[in-house]
C-alpha cells in the first residue's frame, strides 16, 4: 500500500478516533445555539449613512437661501470623503441637506467626519444663519412595532395621554430604541395675557414671559445665615398643573404680589393638533387579526399609534414580545378598561413567520436529498450522507452569527442552495467506499485499511472540485453598491458551506460510512448492479467508446450555451438581481 495522500491521512486520524463523536455532537450543538442566538429579521440590514442637515435663515426668500446657505453648505459637504450623493432643499427661512456615504462606510467615522467639516467652518456661516443642525438617519430607526389605541368613547386627548403613559412604560425595556406618537391631541397649558390687567399692573408680555420661562426651572435660589447654620434656598420643580402656573409672580404693585392668574386666563387641555389618526374595523380585518371587541364597536374612531424601534443589533422578534409582555400587564392599571389596543405592526412577527417558513423549506431540503440518495445508493448510504448534512449546515450557521449576519429570507436562501453542492462531497466518498468494499480483492482486507484507501483515492480530486466551486461562488460577495451587501450572505454562506462540507466528507463521512455500510463478501456483477448504474453505464459507454457521439455531445452542449446568451440579448430573459413583487400599498394625506 502507497503511502496516502492529505484526504487518507485525515480520515486515518478521525475514522476510529473518539474526538469525531464529539466534534459531530459540538458541532450540531454550535448550529442549534447560533440558531437560537441569531437576530431574526425579514430582510438583511444594509449600513448606508445618511445624515439630514437643517439650517434655518429667519425672513429670507427661498432664492436667498439657495444662494447664501444651500450652495456654500454643498460644496463644503462635497469634501468629505466617502460622501456618494448630496441632495437638498431650500424654502423660505429653511434649508435642509441629505448627504448621502457610500454603501458600507462606518456610520459613527461617517457622522464624525461630517461634523468636523462643517464646525471647522463655522466662520463662513452668514450671520443671519443659524448653525446647522445634524440629524444621523439609521435603518434601526424603522419601528419594528405599531400599538393602535381607540375606543368607541374616548377622544383624541385621553387616548394621547394613555398612549404617552404606555410609552414611558416601553422605554423601560434596555432595547428598545426611538418611539414615536403619532395622531391625538397633546397636553397644552394655554396662557392668554390681557393687555388691559398688564398696562393696569405696568407689566409688558415680554418681562410676563420671561418670568413664566425663569419659574419653570429648578435652581438654588441663594443662602441665608441662621443660628443652625448656612441654609442654602432651592427653587423647586417643574410647572405641572394650572395651579402651579397662576401663582407665578410676575411683577409688584403697590407693594403688593402680583400674580400671573391676575393679568392673565390659564387654561389646562388639548392644544391645537397637527395630525389626526383613526382606527376602522372593516369587513377584511379579521383576515389581518385585527378583531373588534363585539360587532357593536366596529366603525371609525380616533385613535393614537404608538411606535416603537429596535436598538442595533437586537433581536426584533424578542423585543417586540417583550414590549407587548409589558402592554399586556398595564391593562386595567395604565390603560383603562374601555381603550381598546390593536397591534397595526408587528415586524417581529412577520420575520419570524419568514424564518420559519423557510427553516422548513430546508428541512424539506435536507429529507429530500436523503430520500434522493436512499434511492440511488441505498439506506445505508442516505444515512452516511444525512448526518453529514445537518453537522455542515451547523457550522455554517456558526459562521453566520461570528460575522454578524442575521437570519434572514436571504441568509436561510444560501442554506438552502447549498445543500445541493455540499452533499456531493459526501456522495463521492460515500460512493467510492461503497465500490472499494464491493471489490473481490479486497474482500479478504481489513476494512479500516479499505476504507482509509478509498477516501485517499478521491480525495484530491474532491479537493480540487470544492476549491472550484468556491472560486465561482465567492467573486460575487465582492460586487459593489446596494446589491452587494445585500446578497453577500450567498456567497460567504456557500462557500463556507463547500469548505466544512470538504472537512466533513474527510472526517465525518468515512467514520460514519465504516459503522454503517456493510462490506460486501463476493463480487458484484453487471447483472446484480442497480438500475442508476445500469442506466449510467448505458449511456457513458458510448461516449466514451466512440468520438463521433462525444463530438455530438460537445456540440450540443455549445449549442444551449450559445441559445441561453442569445435568450438575454434578445430580451427573452429579462436580467434582474431580485424579482418584481406586486404588492398594493397604499397611503392617505
Amino acid at each position: 500500500m502507497t503511502q496516502p495522500g492529505m484526504a487518507g491521512k485525515i480520515a486515518g486520524y478521525f475514522i476510529n478516533s473518539k474526538l469525531t463523536p464529539l466534534f459531530i455532537i459540538a458541532s450540531v450543538l454550535l448550529g442549534i445555539a447560533a440558531v437560537i442566538a441569531l437576530p431574526r429579521e425579514e430582510e438583511p440590514q444594509i449600513i448606508v449613512p445618511m445624515i439630514d442637515i437643517f439650517v434655518k435663515m429667519p425672513g429670507a426668500s427661498a432664492k436667498e437661501v439657495e444662494e447664501r446657505a444651500t450652495r456654500p453648505m454643498e460644496k463644503l459637504l462635497w469634501e468629505i470623503p466617502g460622501v456618494e450623493y448630496v441632495y437638498s432643499t431650500s424654502s423660505p427661512g429653511m434649508s435642509m441637506a441629505v448627504v448621502r456615504f457610500y454603501v458600507g462606510q462606518d456610520e459613527e467615522k461617517s457622522i464624525v467626519r461630517l461634523q468636523s467639516k462643517l464646525m471647522a467652518n463655522m466662520d463662513r456661516i452668514p450671520p443671519s444663519v443659524s448653525p446647522p443642525l445634524i440629524k444621523p438617519r439609521y435603518i434601526d430607526d424603522v419601528p419594528i412595532l405599531a400599538l393602535t389605541f381607540w375606543g368607541k368613547d374616548a377622544d383624541h386627548y385621553v387616548l394621547r395621554r394613555v398612549a404617552a403613559e404606555v410609552d414611558d412604560l416601553i422605554k423601560r425595556e434596555e432595547n428598545v430604541s426611538i418611539t414615536t406618537l403619532i395622531g391625538g391631541y397633546r397636553r397644552q397649558l394655554t396662557v392668554d395675557l390681557d393687555p388691559i390687567r398688564l398696562s393696569a399692573f405696568g407689566l409688558d408680555i415680554g418681562r410676563v414671559s420671561a418670568m413664566v420661562c425663569a419659574a419653570n426651572q429648578e435652581s438654588d435660589a441663594g443662602a441665608y445665615p441662621s443660628p443652625a447654620g448656612q441654609i442654602r434656598v432651592h427653587v423647586n420643580g417643574f410647572l405641572k398643573t394650572s395651579a402651579d402656573v397662576e401663582g407665578i409672580v410676575v411683577g409688584a404693585y403697590n407693594e403688593k404680589p402680583v400674580y400671573l392668574r391676575d393679568v392673565a386666563i390659564i387654561s389646562d387641555g388639548p392644544g391645537e393638533p397637527d395630525q389626526y389618526a383613526f382606527f376602522g374595523m372593516g369587513p377584511a380585518a379579521s383576515e389581518k387579526g385585527l378583531r373588534a371587541a363585539d360587532e357593536s364597536t366596529k366603525g371609525v374612531y380616533p385613535a393614537v399609534t404608538l411606535t416603537v424601534a429596535k436598538r442595533k443589533g437586537a433581536n426584533a422578534i424578542s423585543v417586540a414580545q417583550k414590549v407587548l409582555n409589558r402592554v399586556e400587564d398595564a391593562k386595567g392599571s395604565v390603560i383603562p378598561g374601555d381603550i381598546q389596543m390593536t397591534v397595526t405592526r408587528h415586524y417581529g412577527e412577520t420575520a419570524k413567520e419568514k424564518s420559519d417558513e423557510l427553516l422548513l423549506h430546508m428541512l424539506i431540503a435536507i429529507v429530500s436529498v436523503t430520500i434522493l440518495i436512499w434511492f440511488t445508493l441505498g439506506h445505508r448510504e442516505s444515512g452516511v450522507v444525512a448526518l453529514a448534512i445537518p453537522v455542515t449546515l451547523a457550522l455554517t450557521l456558526a459562521v453566520f452569527y461570528l460575522y454578524g449576519y442575521t437570519l434572514n429570507r436571504i441568509t436561510l436562501f444560501a442554506l438552502i442552495f447549498s445543500i445541493g453542492i455540499l452533499v456531493d462531497d459526501a456522495i463521492v466518498v460515500v460512493e467510492n467506499m461503497v465500490r472499494h468494499f464491493r471489490l473481490p480483492e479486497n474482500a479478504s482486507r481489513p476494512r479500516l485499511d479499505v476504507a482509509i484507501e478509498a477516501v485517499d483515492e478521491v480525495g484530491n480530486p474532491t479537493i480540487l472540485a470544492t476549491l472550484t466551486v468556491i472560486a465561482a461562488i465567492l467573486p460575487m460577495a465582492f460586487v459593489g453598491g446596494l446589491m452587494g451587501p445585500y446578497m453577500r450572505p450567498i456567497p460567504v454562506g456557500a462557500s463556507a458551506a463547500m469548505f466544512f462540507s470538504l472537512m466533513v466528507a474527510f472526517i465525518v463521512t468515512p467514520w460514519a460510512s465504516l459503522r454503517l455500510i456493510r462490506h460486501h463478501d463476493g463480487p458484484v456483477h453487471a447483472e446484480t448492479e442497480d438500475w442508476s448504474t445500469r442506466l449510467y453505464r448505458k449511456v457513458m459507454t458510448p461516449l466514451i467508446e466512440t468520438a463521433f457521439w462525444r463530438w455530438i455531445f460537445l456540440a450540443a452542449v455549445a449549442a444551449m450555451l450559445l441559445i441561453a446568451c442569445a435568450m438575454v440579448g434578445v430580451s427573452m430573459v429579462k436580467v434582474k438581481m431580485l424579482p418584481l413583487i406586486t404588492r398594493a400599498n397604499f397611503r392617505s394625506l
